[in-house]
Order: C-alpha cells, then structure tokens, then sequence
C-alpha cells in the first residue's frame, strides 16, 4: 500500500511516541494537584508549552493546548469574537475548512456580520479583496495558511499586514502548513494561530492555539481555570508532550519534496487527458498535488485506486461521504459537476519518487478504466 492523504493524518513518528510514553503509564499525575506526582506533571506541561512557544516565535503564556484543530480554530474565532471590544463584522475566506466557516456562520446567527471574502481561480484571497472588505467596526479576519483540499498558500504576510492597519486581529488556521511552512507568529504578522497534532505526527486528539497576550478573549470552556483560563479542564499531559516533540521534529528542507510533487503533476498532466490541476501550480504546498478529470467519477477513481493499492482521498476527510461538491473547488470557479471529480495526493518527506511514480502509472490505468477509454499496454 501506498499512503497518499497525508492531508487526512499522519503516522505517529516514533519518537513521539517515546517522548509519550512515560506519561501514558508511571508519570501518570494531575498538572493541577499541589502534590509531588501532579507537580512532575505540570513541569512536564509546561515544558511542552515552553516548545511549542519556542517553534512559534512565542510566549509561553499564548499557547493553549486544545483537543485539535476544530476546537483551536472555534475557540479562536468565537473567543476573540466575543471579547472584541468594538464591532460584530467578521470576515473569513471561502475555501477555509468547516471548523472556520461554521463558528462564522454561529456567530452570523447571534448577531455578527459575516463577509464571506471571494477566491480566485487558485483558490487565493487577493488582499485587495480583503482591503476592500475591512471596516472601521470589524473584529476579526480568519484566512487560513494553506488549503487543505488544493494546497494553496494564501499570502498571510501581506494580508495580515493590512488588518493590523484597520486594528483588526488576524487568525490563520496553519493545520495543513504546519511541517512544511514557517509558523513564526511575528514573521506572519498573525495574532491567533490555529494548529493540530496528527497533521505532523503527534497523536490524534491535540491541537494548539496562539493567541497573542494582549488580544481580548472570551474561554469557551469554563470551570477549573487550566490553561491560563483559556481552556478548562484537566489537560492531556502525554499529548502535549507529544505535541511538542512533534514541532521539534517538525520542518526541513522542502526543494526535495518540491521536485517530486513537481514531476508527479506533470506526468498526470501529460498522461491522464483531460487532467487539470487545481489549487496554484507556484503557490502550494510541497506535499499537496490535487486534479479534477472531467468525464469521469472522482469516487470511482479512488476505488480504482485503492484497489491498486494506492490510497488517497477526494478532498477533505471531514467531509468523506457527502454528495455534495467541494465548497473549495466551486468557491474556485469550478463547476459542481467537475468539482466531483476531484482527487487529492497528499504527501510527506519520507514518500519516496519509486511512491509517486507508482502512483502515477496507477492514476492512468484508474482514469482510463473509470471513463471506458480503456487502459494503456
């Protein structure tokens, strides 16, 4: 089996496991407990948090620790929505995931305004988009690092820079480019930041979030005062260990990893008729290598796939098994019928060329076999 839906998850690296390991069992204590067992727990905590600040360019007392990527980006959107002391008008991009859209969509129904801003055919936000959009009563922008679905890289720096002209808070959620991209909050000019755990080997089930010390902000989750306030509850120790080793290990040189998505997506344009590329060809993840192939079923593709023993996925896996088209690729300009016939490789640093090129011999006996062209000798 070939893996390609890195986007989806990925494997717990060893040595994460390792870095985990004494807390799943002996070090088993509450961070909360004024005793010596919870005290090695909050030492461990807190050492966790001092990590992850670090590979963030940030304080430690910025870093929650959540329960992934949903819940750091909800957490973001409503809590810095909620304190903010002026405005109700929020803006999020098109092509953001669900956890964005929807807590915008959560806050339209209590009263905010939400301008859900345009993409191009790239799927980018162009900042005069955006520039155009900000208002004297805004209270926060969410334009998220990198799509998850065609892997193209919004221009934070330069966006960013134009909400804090206006005073505005900008989020990003950097779950799909955190391992490949530079998360430095300063150098992003970001004052929320949104990241989860098995997106870049750490278990399932934890996320972090930045949010800049002087930002107000409104805890979701009330009750025993952990994390700062920000985040009550009791915290999952060995998770945040793991978390924090995963950033640690996070990162490296990418022109590698470049030229092997580079060379895939041209043997797939060059062999499959009809294939296109979707998300920018420049701008886009080193991992990340999407098409639609018009004429054809974008499910039945995958099947074909899978049972050739390449594994990959049709977009997002929060949204596996809808009927409905990919609200990325129509938001693009991609008509709904061609949307479904989306496919998605997703990669890491370890998928090796001999991966890819199976893939790609695969992916044109798949397309020919699913469109009754007929396969290649």
């Amino acid at each position: 089996m070939i893996y390609l839906d890195q986007a989806a998850t990925t494997p717990l690296k060893r040595e994460v496991l390792e870095a985990m390991w004494p807390h799943l069992g002996p070090e088993f204590g509450n961070p909360s407990s004024h005793h010596e067992v919870g005290e090695a727990a909050s030492r461990a905590l807190e050492q966790a948090r001092a990590d992850v600040a670090q590979a963030l360019g940030a304080r430690s007392s910025e870093i929650t620790f959540t329960s992934g990527g949903t819940e750091s980006d909800n957490t973001a959107i409503k809590g810095i929505a909620l304190a903010a002391p002026r405005g109700r008008h929020v803006m999020v991009s098109a092509v953001e995931h669900p956890a964005v859209l929807e807590s915008a969509e959560f806050l339209g129904r209590i009263g905010y305004e939400v301008t859900v801003l345009p993409v191009d055919e790239h799927g980018m936000v162009q900042p005069a988009t955006l520039e155009a959009a900000l208002r004297d009563d805004s209270t926060l922008v969410s334009i998220q690092l990198a799509n998850n679905e065609v892997g193209t890289i919004q221009q934070v720096e330069t966006l960013s820079r134009l909400a804090a002209a206006r005073g505005v808070p900008f989020h990003t959620d950097a779950v799909q480019g955190a391992g490949w991209l530079d998360l430095d909050v300063t150098r992003l000019g970001v004052q929320a930041l949104s990241i989860s755990g098995h997106k870049i080997g750490a278990p399932k089930g934890i996320g972090v979030l930045y949010v800049q010390r002087r930002v107000p902000f409104e805890p979701l989750l009330h009750g025993g005062g952990q994390e700062g306030g920000r985040r009550s509850g009791t915290e999952n120790v060995a998770a945040a260990v793991g978390m924090a080793a995963a950033m640690r290990l996070a990162g490296g040189e990418n022109d590698e990893a470049t030229a092997r998505r580079d060379a895939f997506i041209d043997r797939v344009l060059t062999e499959v008729p009809d294939a296109v590329l979707t998300g920018d060809r420049a701008h886009r993840l080193p991992g990340s290598a999407s098409f639609v192939f018009p004429g054809t079923s974008g499910e039945s593709i995958l099947l074909e796939l899978e049972a050739r023993g390449i594994v990959c996925s049709s977009g997002s896996a929060c949204a596996a098994g809808s009927d409905d088209p990919s609200h990325v690729l129509v938001a693009m300009g991609i008509a709904p019928e061609v949307a479904q016939t989306a496919v998605r490789f997703t990669f890491g640093r370890t998928t090796t060329q001999d991966d890819l090129d199976a893939a790609a011999d695969e992916l044109v006996r798949a397309v020919a076999s699913v469109s009754g062209r007929g396969a290649p000798r």
